[in-house]
């Protein structure tokens, strides 16, 4: 069971374009099917489905799909995890 922080935390690097799935993935062992059923439950519709565009048309969402000039997980603002 995901605590409420924890919780936050995925949804806000789920908004991050510069974090892929893999990243939440270690830290929490979503998948990304599992993150976007998250995102559904947790977010309004209009919401969800505007995270959904996003998602799907963000190259840096998918490590698969990165340039290899993007190589970490990290934004600046989670030097702290």
């Amino acid at each position: 069971m995901l605590s409420e922080s924890n919780i936050d935390r995925i949804i806000e690097m789920s908004w991050e374009d510069r974090t892929p799935f893999d990243a939440i993935f270690l830290q929490f062992q979503l998948r990304e099917d599992e993150v976007k059923k998250l995102m559904k439950k947790e977010l309004k519709f209009s919401s969800y489905k505007l995270w959904r565009e996003r998602v799907e048309n963000c190259a840096t969402k998918h490590a698969k799909k990165r340039i290899l000039e993007i190589n970490r997980f990290k934004c600046n603002l989670q030097r702290t995890i």
